[in-house]
């Protein structure tokens, strides 16, 4: 089993900033990948931001490519995400996932979530 609490959500200006985070815990060495994804009312869930545990790759959606960054300390078993030029169209709950397969998709663990709300 694996649990994830995100941390550090909240309401932020058009323009501002948060960072995220993601604390994982249990059986760690089975992770492969870390994600976020996030689900803005109405909406169905999308991909934000994932990144490899062991190697430190990454990949974004279009839509946060240049504004998000995803980030992890493996000493500290977190990850990050950095959001600046935040837009009110990032407004969503924010979800942390774990996924054990070489290959991603399945996403095995969730987080709670934790909201953001971008003011314009």
């Amino acid at each position: 089993q694996v649990q994830l609490v995100e941390t550090g959500g909240g309401l932020v200006q058009a323009g501002g900033s948060l960072r995220l985070s993601c604390a994982a815990s249990g059986r760690l060495f089975d992770i492969y990948h870390m994600a976020w994804f996030r689900q803005a009312p109405g909406k169905e869930r999308e991909f934000v931001a994932r990144i490899t545990w062991r190697t430190g790759s990454t990949s974004y959606a279009h839509s946060v490519k240049g504004r998000f960054t995803i980030s992890r300390v493996n000493a500290k078993n977190t990850v990050y995400l950095q959001m600046n030029s935040l837009k009110p169209e990032d407004t969503a709950v924010y979800y942390c996932a774990a996924d054990l397969s070489v290959v991603p998709g399945t996403w095995d663990y969730w987080g709670q979530g934790t909201q953001v709300t971008v003011s314009s």
